[in-house]
């Protein structure tokens, strides 16, 4: 009897424990579905198939040895130097040029098609020559794109390209440990002007491979590139999306208020930009993108690597006028306004960073930048060699190597490493752009954060339960209320510590002026900011000779809860956090106790690096 009693009490508690195990579990992290992991990569590299690399020195490095390079292996650079990464990243995506793809690696195997062509049989000749015949056959190249015009057309040599390019993606992508995403760069020019496009497709060879990519030669339009990436959704039933990048070289184009007619942005306009390009590249190799010092004079951080002087063909200077319209900071905020005007926000853009290598090497740590092109790999002289950029009317303005920058990575906040889950991160915005150090980082937005609840070891948890992350938005603001946000920032592990964090905010106010205000939330060594508000610098420990620095300053973690102490509920609004490094040697100093030389560089020894995060929006709802 006792036995019966004790078996129907266990069983009773055994059946209430299942039930309430369907409600609930033990497990903090079981049925969670955010993001727990960062994953870092490079959605912007070339190898050989474009054809300014393989003319600019890379003359054999195909997409298979990018992937492998990205995964950590060894590869063999064409100085004859062994490189590789000091970690391997966790995705890639080869975006080589859609105009004249695989060309020159064709030409090169003297691949028949195109030696019979009169226009292909001359470039192969040119590029059989001496270096000015290379360059003349480059120069060429680099016209038709600014004309829009393709002077040998052959079909066949971009399929076979393509799918040579799609095979190695596929091989490569190893889900939940190595990413592999197919893609291509559109790189129109109109005038010279930059107005480039990355394309990235979620999907396999089996659907991206159903099309061929759209090239400049096509249109130089961007509402035509949009149409194509409709078009192969509605085809294959896959996923696609475009990231601009280099609006600093796009002499006022990127992010214009006009369409390439000359037409105000309408609605149906602003609707699809927002729709295909979720995120803007503002770091890599050609200039940081952030923000400028004429159009942030009161960011003491504003001026970082910049790239200034006119478009990125070199014919025509940069003004002032056409800033504005060119860095991330200031479209985010134009996004505002013509939000107020059209009830929709074309610049509504999260941020990311990529290297836009030519090598075919995703190396750009700063004691490990493998250059641009891979006739600047390095070595003792490649910060003295001077004519980056030469226009087709002569040298419009002067730019060294070393004007170069040894940047950037993008940082994604992904369920897993899968195309996928990277691709739906994107999408949502979810990511941060970074110099190159791998810094984590996480920002919150909500309306009822208390002040001590980053602190908390489930602050994530609480971050996705009662806000919003990176890339989100807000609104319906309470009577009252500011919004708060949380940040919490570590500093890349094998990196320096952090100098401070920063909420970037900017706004649309009620006189329809666009504002904006850069805030320290948190900041190292116990450092008391002066009566204007502004902090003492944080010092340098920078040995430039040795090329070192020490972490004796800064901090391994930063993290805040803020509120806007300036919050208006009636007025648009954007915040991101901008995290800033202690300051470590530059690349070129690296080069100079490597190489042991002097590079007679006008470029600094050191750097702050950084990170920018996608911004939170605040719109204002019919009630604010």
């Amino acid at each position: 009897m006792i036995k019966t009693t004790l078996s129907v009490l266990i069983s009773a508690t055994l059946l209430s424990s299942v039930a309430q195990a369907e409600e609930t579990s033990y497990s903090p992290m079981a049925g969670k579905d955010y993001p727990q992991q960062v994953f870092w990569g490079d959605t912007h590299l070339h190898t050989s198939y474009s054809f300014d690399a393989a003319m600019m020195g890379n003359k054999g490095l195909a997409p298979a040895d990018a992937y492998r390079f990205a995964r950590g292996e060894e590869i063999r650079a064409h100085n004859g130097m062994i490189a590789q990464l000091n970690r391997p990243l966790d995705f890639l995506m080869v975006s080589d040029h859609a105009e004249y793809l695989g060309l020159i690696p064709m030409v090169s195997a003297g691949n028949e098609e195109i030696l019979s062509d009169p226009v292909g049989a001359r470039w192969a000749e040119l590029l059989n020559g001496g270096p000015d015949e290379q360059l003349k056959a480059l120069l060429e190249m680099n016209i038709d794109i600014a004309k829009n015009h393709k002077s040998m057309v052959n079909a066949s040599v971009e399929r076979t390209a393509w799918d040579e390019i799609t095979r190695a993606a596929d091989q490569y992508n190893d889900p939940g440990k190595f990413t592999a995403l197919i893609g291509y760069e559109w790189t129109t020019m109109p005038g010279g002007d930059n107005l480039h496009r990355v394309v990235m497709f979620a999907d396999d060879a089996s659907k991206a491979g159903q099309v061929i990519p759209f090239s400049a030669f096509d249109s130089e339009d961007p509402e035509d590139l949009w149409n194509y990436l409709q078009e192969y959704e509605e085809k294959t039933g896959g996923r696609v999306l475009a990231i601009p990048h280099n609006g600093n070289v796009s002499n006022g184009q990127m992010f214009s208020l006009t369409d390439r007619k000359g037409q105000p942005l309408t609605r149906a306009y602003a609707e699809t930009r927002s729709r295909w390009e979720p995120v803007a590249e503002v770091t890599q190799i050609k200039g940081d993108g952030e923000t400028h010092p004429r159009l942030s004079p009161d960011d003491e951080f504003a001026e970082f690597e910049r790239w200034d002087k006119g478009n990125l063909t070199a014919t025509a200077v940069k003004t002032d006028a056409m800033l504005p319209f060119e860095y991330a900071r200031s479209a985010l905020k134009l996004g505002l306004e013509q939000e107020a005007k059209l009830g929709v926000n074309p610049f509504k853009f999260g941020m990311i960073g990529s290297t836009d290598a030519h090598t075919s090497l995703s190396a750009v740590e700063e004691n490990n930048f493998w250059g641009k092109f891979s006739l600047f790999e390095p070595s003792a002289k490649r910060g003295q060699i001077a004519g980056y950029t030469v226009g087709k009317q002569g040298k419009v303005y002067g730019l060294t190597i070393d004007e170069s920058v040894a940047s950037g990575y993008a940082a994604v906040w992904a369920t897993e490493n899968t195309r996928e889950a990277l691709f739906d991160a994107i999408k949502r915005k979810e990511t941060y752009a970074t110099s190159g150090p791998r810094i984590s980082l996480r920002f919150f937005g909500g309306w009822d954060f208390t002040a001590n609840e980053v602190d908390y070891p489930d602050y994530v948890s609480r971050g996705y339960a009662k806000g919003v992350p990176m890339g989100g938005d807000l609104t319906q603001a309470p009577t009252g209320q500011a919004p708060s946000f949380m940040v919490a920032a570590s500093r890349d592990p094998e990196g320096a510590n952090l100098d401070r964090v920063q909420i970037v905010k900017g706004w649309h106010d009620l006189d329809g002026s666009l504002q904006e205000k850069v805030f320290d939330i948190a900041w190292s060594d116990n450092r008391v900011a002066d009566a204007s508000g502004k902090l003492p610098a944080v010092g340098s420990t920078v040995d430039s000779d040795a090329a070192t620095w020490t972490n004796s300053i800064g901090s391994a973690e930063l993290s805040s809860v803020w509120s806007d102490p300036e919050f208006d509920p009636s007025e648009r609004a954007f915040y991101y956090v901008r995290v800033l490094q202690i300051p470590t040697p530059r690349w070129t100093a690296y080069d100079e106790k490597h190489f042991d030389t002097q590079l007679n560089s006008d470029m600094p020894d050191a750097i702050q690096e950084r990170a920018y995060t996608s911004p939170i929006w605040y719109t204002p709802s019919a009630e604010n």
